[in-house]
């Protein structure tokens, strides 16, 4: 590659894609790569700021162009689950492949981002995401760089213990609803739970398998939860009766049928009256009340975890702090917003 003025371009082939920025209306690019200058562009590209050019001499040797690097890092990144695209500008954008769980390896991210002129930006990790959903994007900063810098970003990922970006497919559950509420049971009130959790169940790829509703007592409550198990429900969502209230018994109902217990409370708002616990490897979850009209809650933040096949420790309830407080906003843009994203 050599640079010269524009006005001797005329006839020689761009080495890099040429950005044009118009204020407020667009920018990407005016010319491609590979782009043979005319004589009617000279002045195009003088009012893009652009006196000199990098134009093709011949490539150096050991030296990859910001393009091919940018293909072959995409490749090292992208996990089961992920898709790329051809460079636009040098950069390669990296896509979810099919509805699930977008999981990153985070120490790896931070190693390949420590190799010198090597760029790759995210968005948050064990975040539900839609087929096509923007997840990443990588590029190198100089125009080429050596070949060691491309084969090492190859080497970290060839070595790593999971793939630096994936998407885990959400798995079908059968899901057990067991409604807590004397007021629902006996007819006072409509059951409003049940079908906000058909909605989201059905958003991620799962079914209600049953749904039975009992008044507030904790033997009701576990012999429900028992049946549900009995009937095949893999997934069982106890709904109400999580709060301090002496008429609220759900936790005690999840306790008296074995569940090892993960967690009594999560550190998020909306969401810490929140309970999770096993029955062998069937998750039962407690959920209070504001499942019910927030938009995003700590059920949120964990189940698509748990239909991903993950089995959640306390640990992971623990990190859910950083990131845990909704802040209310006027207008709700849930999930594009910080909630959950520590």
């Amino acid at each position: 590659m050599k640079c010269i003025p524009v006005q001797e371009a005329i006839g020689l082939a761009l080495c890099h894609d040429i950005t044009e920025i118009v204020p407020g209306k667009r920018k990407g690019p005016a010319f491609l790569r590979g782009h043979v200058v005319r004589e009617q562009d000279v002045e195009h590209l003088l009012r893009l700021g652009k006196e000199h050019l990098y134009v093709w001499e011949g490539q150096a040797k050991n030296e990859v162009h910001e393009d091919d690097a940018a293909r072959r890092m995409a490749k090292a990144f992208a996990g089961p689950g992920v898709a790329y695209g051809e460079p636009k500008e040098g950069r390669i954008n990296l896509k979810a492949a099919r509805k699930g769980l977008f999981s990153i390896n985070l120490e790896l991210l931070d190693r390949v981002n420590s190799i010198p002129y090597v760029t790759l930006a995210t968005t948050h990790t064990l975040q539900a995401v839609e087929k096509g959903a923007a997840l990443a994007g990588t590029r190198v900063i100089p125009l080429s760089v050596p070949e060691t810098t491309v084969r090492a970003v190859e080497e970290c990922c060839k070595d790593a213990f999971s793939p630096l970006l994936q998407v885990l497919p959400f798995k079908k559950r059968k899901v057990g609803i067991i409604t807590t509420g004397s007021e629902v049971y006996e007819g006072r009130i409509k059951d409003a739970f049940g079908p906000v959790l058909h909605k989201k169940f059905k958003a991620w790829g799962s079914a209600i398998h049953s749904q039975e509703i009992v008044p507030d007592k904790t033997e009701f409550t576990a012999q429900a939860i028992m049946r549900a198990l009995e009937g095949g429900a893999d997934v069982i969502c106890v709904t109400g009766g999580m709060s301090v209230d002496p008429d609220d018994k759900t936790p005690a109902a999840i306790r008296s049928v074995g569940c090892e217990v993960v967690s009594y409370g999560a550190p998020v708002f909306p969401g810490a009256m929140f309970m999770l616990g096993y029955k062998d490897q069937v998750p039962v979850l407690g959920l209070p009340g504001c499942v019910m009209y927030h938009k995003g809650t700590v059920f949120d933040l964990i189940m698509p975890r748990i239909l991903a096949g993950q089995r959640i420790c306390a640990r992971d309830i623990t990190r859910l702090a950083h990131g845990g407080l909704c802040l209310s906003c006027a207008v709700c843009v849930y999930p594009a917003c910080s909630f959950g994203k520590g």
